[in-house]
């Protein structure tokens, strides 16, 4: 078996969704203080990192994390390539013949720009379009490597509220980049959040793992 470690690290020279609170450590308790051990103060968006969407994020009386299954973020998924492109949309979703119950996670070229500090504008982005075929497929989860499937700077957040309102999870801000195209199992449970918009998670990706198909 053969792990990869899709999660961006949170440290502080991290790029943050503008407007978002910047994630910050600092020293709680600390043995060169005389303390009996080190803890840490961690400040952080819900939206920090590799992070999970759920409706509640975007839409009024959409289900808060302690209402939506953990079953979207454990179990097999693909990695599709969709690179050169300036964004995802509807042609390019129904060419990987989404099928209904699949996780898909979106290789970009987004994931060749995690390394960088700062917040690209300019990243790679999910159409409307995109998104309306995904639901339509009945998917059941979405990754995508940047820190929103959204537009930047878009008035209408359609690309989330077409996936949440048909019940797909999104699983934002992962880094693929060393990863091939293909089959794999996913584990990428989120921090258990009571009633959260969303929240951190330590994405992972198995390859080589023989999971029995249900009867």
């Amino acid at each position: 078996m053969r792990l990869f470690d899709i999660s961006l690290p949170l440290r502080e020279a991290m790029p943050v969704y503008p407007g978002d609170p910047p994630f910050a450590k600092s020293i709680a308790r600390s043995r060169a203080r005389g303390d009996a051990c080190e803890v840490s103060r961690l400040t952080l968006s819900s939206h920090a990192g590799t992070h999970v969407d759920v409706p509640h994020h975007f839409l009024e009386g959409g289900a808060d994390l302690s209402a939506v299954p953990l079953e979207p973020f454990v179990g097999p998924c693909r990695v599709v390539e969709a690179t050169g492109r300036g964004y995802v949309d509807g042609a390019t979703v129904a060419a990987c013949s989404p099928l209904p119950g699949e996780r898909i996670l979106f290789k970009t070229d987004n994931s060749a720009r995690l390394g960088a500090s700062e917040f690209t504008e300019n990243y790679v982005y999910l159409a409307e379009d995109g998104a309306a075929v995904l639901a339509a497929a009945g998917v059941i989860m979405v990754g995508w490597d940047y820190l929103s499937v959204e537009r930047y700077g878009a008035d209408d957040p359609a690309a989330h509220r077409a996936l949440l309102g048909a019940g797909v999870l999104i699983l934002e801000g992962l880094n693929l980049a060393e990863v091939p195209p293909g089959e794999y199992f996913l584990l990428a449970a989120p921090l258990a959040v009571e009633e959260g918009d969303g929240a951190p998670a330590r994405a992972l990706l198995a390859e080589g793992i023989d999971v029995p198909q249900a009867p």
